[in-house]
């Protein structure tokens, strides 16, 4: 028997809703439903039996009802790599795999089991070789800790020197994260069906520093030279952490995944080919 959590965003009326339908309907067809106790705060109608904090949750698949910052928000405080199902209650959706009015015939496939998973890689982040934040989804950046003043420093791809950088930080992404913060730093969009690592420069002062795609087995490490100030470190725009310069910044690829429910394996949207007439 499938044993389901289902996560929603808090600020947002109708993703509570859809949250209970879902559970609702998930109960009524006889599996073991666990709800997000942070979502239960904001509609108390979810039976507190099946109340738990996210954190706890061991479950087969998550329903992530939200944008990108609910799956992200499950991302960092699950501790096993659970499938994720997300249904589209945000801005972007980048991350979501169906629209609202879709998501009761989703959820008849995932059971049925006519479905894929979908797997991405993710970025691990040791300060003075130690982990203490969470795995990255889609970016690690490292910022200017003053708005307006720029952050000096140099960064190595397998200990060979690859830039050194006068700008507003560095972003590091992955294929999933490419279409994020990334791009909007200049960052080319990378197929996440690729194994590779981008690094990108936030608004540098030389023109000679470009975005570079490296290899996924590579390691990053980047050493602040801005010595008065301490920088921000960023993760997936859901964890800060202010970093002192001396602080050693090693990024790699995470031996964890995150694991999307995907009903569809074309990456791309399909139109029918138009075909000319030869006169």
């Amino acid at each position: 028997m499938m044993r389901f959590g289902i996560v929603a965003r808090r600020d947002k009326e109708a993703a509570l809703k859809l949250a209970y339908r879902v559970y609702d309907f998930l109960k009524v067809s006889g599996y073991e439903v666990f709800v997000d106790r942070e979502a239960q705060k904001h509609l108390p109608e979810f039976d507190e039996d099946d109340v738990i904090p996210l954190e706890e949750m061991d479950v087969d698949f998550i329903i992530a009802i939200g944008g990108d910052g609910t799956i992200l928000r499950v991302e960092h405080r699950t501790k096993k790599d659970v499938p994720i199902l997300g249904i589209n209650m945000g801005t972007l959706g980048f991350l979501t795999e169906v629209e609202p009015n879709e998501a009761f015939f989703a959820l008849n496939k995932l059971i049925e089991g006519e479905y894929y998973i979908d797997e991405r890689m993710k970025l691990r982040t040791y300060l003075n070789r130690e982990i203490s934040i969470p795995d990255a989804l889609n970016e690690v950046a490292i910022l200017t800790g003053i708005p307006g003043k720029i952050i000096h420093l140099k960064y190595y791809v397998d200990n060979g020197l690859a830039d050194e950088l006068r700008s507003d930080g560095l972003i590091v992404s992955t294929p999933t994260g490419s279409t994020g913060y990334s791009m909007s730093a200049g960052g080319p969009f990378v197929d996440p069906r690729l194994d590779v690592i981008v690094v990108t420069p936030l608004a540098p002062i030389a023109l000679s520093s470009r975005p570079m795609i490296v290899p996924a087995k590579s390691r990053i490490d980047i050493k602040i030279l801005t010595v008065h100030r301490e920088a921000i470190l960023a993760v997936d725009g859901q964890f800060y952490t202010y970093i002192s310069p001396e602080t050693e910044i090693c990024i790699k690829k995470s031996p964890r995944k995150t694991r999307f429910v995907r009903f569809s394996n074309s990456l791309y949207p399909r139109y029918p080919m138009k075909i000319k007439k030869k006169f």
